[in-house]
């Protein structure tokens, strides 16, 4: 028994890539510290200082379970995730978009039995493992040598195989883009990047884009066209065309006045004084200025107050978090022996960063406001629950990939003893 115990108390709860874990830990206290300190509109509404924080913790300690719960899974089970799971994301995001009540003129939360959730989060992982799913089985079916009645069954496999991710992306990004065009855009391009590391030809993905640039530059011109009195029932549209004025028209308009209009674009404006304010080390944790004043601080623009309380010293090393993540599941899949969990690491982890360096684009200014929000930082539920899920998936790979390391190397020591042991018997017979 006591035995038992003891292997029980053994057992290493933190398995997989140990930089992927310290990474999560440093976003998690950065979270809470800034969630403390940015709350203060949270607080105002709730009369209550310590909830933002509570709130958050319990989102982070429910997310810490799943992470262990998704890294207890063989990474192999995972292909079964999607049959069911995108189904009910396209669903849910399809009855998202008939549903009446709406949050800031975009519907992008559904409430199922007293709990509030964004379908998109969900829609975003169910749609890289079903396409991280199709492309491994592709890439598996290759025939070598890729010559002659190979390289045409290889090319039909291919086509095929575009086509059906293709049908996937386009329904799933299509329900997300009319109240959530950031979501949808950074969806697509993560997917395209995927294909084309699962080596999708160039020409497919070049003619995609091409039909959709072109498809994009006719609707931003119809719309451009159309009186403001016209889009007053479609609040997403309208919010589009100014936000494309803001961004784009006025760099080329002598009147730049408007852009700077504290009241047509506080956030904006204040998210940047908020940066202005800081310094190479800051004003100091808990001395921000602006999060009394800025709408969405402890989410949207969480970046912004990060800059101001730590300067530029902590924006880098925010951003730096994220960017040596995507280096870290890089490097994971490389070492990967199988198609499927070298492709969901990539797409998982691709996912992301690019949400984080848009949150951090939009609140330096480099990018119109999108609601993204900065992964496991922002406060939030349904996205630190879906980002955790996530980073299971991810260290479960990273788990994987060590397996499949530790038998390579193995397999090259009994290589080596083996030839040392052939060497050794013939210089003996010479003898």
């Amino acid at each position: 028994m006591g035995k038992k115990i003891s292997d029980f108390l053994s057992i290493n709860v933190f398995k997989g890539d140990m930089g992927i874990w310290m990474i999560y830990f440093l976003l998690c206290i950065v979270s809470l510290v800034e969630i403390y300190s940015a709350g203060s509109n949270l607080t105002f509404k709730s009369g209550n200082h310590w909830e933002p924080l509570v709130n958050q913790a319990f989102f982070l300690s429910v997310g810490f379970l799943i992470i262990l719960a998704m890294n207890s899974i063989p990474c192999k089970y995972f292909k079964l995730i999607p049959v069911l799971g995108l189904p009910i994301a396209a669903i849910l995001l399809g009855w998202l978009l008939i549903q009446q009540k709406a949050l800031n003129d975009a519907a992008r939360w559904i409430d199922i039995f007293g709990i509030k959730f964004q379908p998109s989060e969900l829609a975003k992982s169910m749609l890289i493992l079903s396409v991280a799913v199709i492309m491994a089985k592709v890439n598996q079916r290759k025939l070598l040598p890729d010559t002659g009645a190979n390289r045409e069954t290889n090319r039909m496999n291919m086509r095929r195989a575009f086509y059906h991710a293709g049908v996937r992306i386009l329904i799933i990004c299509g329900l997300i883009l009319p109240e959530n065009f950031s979501t949808a855009a950074m969806l697509f391009l993560v997917m395209c990047v995927m294909m084309y590391i699962a080596n999708t030809p160039w020409r497919y993905l070049i003619k995609t884009f091409f039909a959709l640039a072109l498809f994009g530059a006719l609707a931003v011109t119809v719309i451009m066209q159309i009186p403001d009195e016209a889009l007053e029932g479609n609040g997403r549209v309208l919010t589009w065309k100014h936000r494309i004025e803001r961004k784009i028209l006025h760099i080329s308009n002598d009147n730049q006045e408007d852009a700077y209009d504290m009241a047509e674009n506080w956030q904006e404006n204040t998210s940047h004084i908020a940066i202005a304010n800081s310094n190479v080390i800051g004003l100091g944790v808990g001395n921000s200025v602006e999060r009394d004043f800025l709408p969405h601080a402890e989410s949207d623009f969480i970046y912004s107050i990060i800059v101001e309380e730590t300067g530029v010293i902590g924006g880098v090393f925010v951003m730096m978090l994220y960017v040596t993540l995507l280096v870290r599941a890089w490097r994971i899949a490389r070492k990967c022996d199988k198609y499927f969990p070298a492709f969901l690491v990539v797409g998982l982890s691709l996912m992301l960063v690019v949400q984080a360096l848009v949150n951090m684009a939009v609140a330096v200014g480099l990018a119109p406001v999108t609601g993204q929000t900065l992964p496991l930082i922002s406060h939030g539920g349904t996205s630190i629950l879906i980002t955790s899920f996530n980073i299971g998936m991810i260290l479960s790979v990273s788990r994987y990939a060590q397996k499949v390391e530790a038998r390579q190397k193995e397999e090259e020591e009994n290589a080596a003893l083996e030839t040392i042991d052939a060497e050794f018997g013939s210089a003996e017979g010479m003898d």
